[in-house]
């Protein structure tokens, strides 16, 4: 395929706008509208553009609208999620086509379930899996499999489904929900932050002049390494930071300070949390001391990054209840930093991957072809 490098430039801001006439096609791409006209043939001859209606203007005159063509192809986002499995298949547009969510056993069923639902005539571009384990990247910025042997094995059942030929990239999972905060979250508008993923685990998405910060080894934001306890006669443990702060430890502590008046003990952060905005004072007391923990933990984040704002996610860090007591810890130990919740719930990792996906698979269909001279 033989594309001109006009004819690549449009193809990039109809993917972004997801449809738009010539007029506003040659204002994005900073193009003449004969220039413009004639990419426009180029990617309709190839099938990377389609006619899909007209627009009428101010004036009473008609323009044509154009999409992008079943050529233009898909993409594939997978969470692998701790507990669920979340899929979705995408137009280059960012269009949703298909979505499957599943236990992570079933990780496997739900990718096949989403690819089948795709269109059968669009070519499947790339792959996102978002994974909850630091991603090795080779030259080319494509991670082939999780570096450590957290997800490993979880990846290796999900791939099967995957199909041949089809480039795969790993992205860690909290720099996908960041990357979904960034976009369509509570840090929309904003070029530096730090997401705080408080759950299970902890992590952190760090993103600075709008792109995220991987370090060198993919390892960036990996709190679960820092050096815990940090106190005299005691040493460090690997991930003892994590252990501490997750909500494990957290169900644990609410089980130790629960009192037979309580009522049944939680068994979920869940019930933790529905029980505190009751007013239950066990349950506040516990959940007063984690906003204390986490506090501290984003004052470490502060003091390093000085990021300017702080998005709190995850299955319990994202809970408003949270944020008073992290504010006042993080103001005690540390400069004036804007804490804020999430707002992309649970879908953020996906919808990151998802974004990350019609990025890459842009990119694919652009560098897949020769420009002419």
């Amino acid at each position: 395929m033989i594309l001109s490098e006009s004819a690549r430039a449009v193809f990039v801001v109809l993917a972004t706008a997801g449809s738009a006439t010539r007029p506003q096609l040659a204002a994005d791409a900073g193009l003449s509208k004969p220039t413009v006209s004639a990419a426009v043939a180029e990617l309709e001859a190839a099938g990377l553009a389609a006619h899909s209606g007209t627009a009428s203007s101010g004036t009473g005159r008609t323009a044509a609208v154009y999409r992008l063509g079943p050529a233009a192809g898909t993409v594939l986002a997978v969470d692998l999620g701790p507990a669920h499995t979340r899929v979705r298949g995408c137009g280059l547009d960012g269009s949703l086509l298909a979505q499957a969510t599943t236990s992570r056993a079933d990780a496997a069923d739900a990718v096949r379930e989403t690819l089948v639902a795709l269109p059968a005539d669009a070519p499947l571009r790339t792959i996102v899996v978002a994974v909850g384990d630091v991603t090795a990247q080779d030259r080319e910025g494509t991670g082939m499999r999780p570096a450590t042997a957290k997800a490993g094995p979880a990846y290796d059942a999900m791939a099967v489904a995957l199909p041949p030929g089809v480039p795969v990239h790993l992205e860690n999972n909290v720099n996908c929900a960041a990357l979904a905060e960034l976009h369509e979250g509570a840090a929309r508008g904003r070029h530096t932050f730090g997401y705080l993923r408080i759950g299970v685990g902890i992590g952190l998405g760090i993103v600075v002049g709008g792109r995220v910060l991987r370090g060198a080894n993919g390892a960036a934001g990996e709190l679960a390494r820092l050096p815990y306890p940090w106190d005299e006669g005691r040493e460090p443990r690997r991930e003892a930071l994590e252990e501490y702060v997750g909500a494990h430890s957290l169900l644990r502590r609410a089980a130790q300070a629960w009192q037979s008046a309580d009522g049944p003990c939680p068994r979920t952060t869940e019930q933790l949390f529905a029980l505190a905005a009751e007013g239950r004072a066990t349950a506040r007391a516990v959940v007063a001391r984690h906003a204390t923990d986490v506090g501290r933990l984003a004052a470490a984040v502060a003091a390093v990054l000085d990021p300017g704002l702080i998005v709190l996610g995850g299955s319990t860090g994202a809970d408003p209840q949270l944020l008073p007591g992290v504010r006042a810890e993080l103001e005690r130990l540390s400069w004036p930093t804007e804490v804020v919740s999430s707002t992309v719930g649970d879908l953020g990792t996906v919808t990151g991957a998802a974004r990350l996906a019609v990025a890459r698979g842009v990119q694919t269909v652009t560098e897949a072809v020769r420009t002419k001279d």
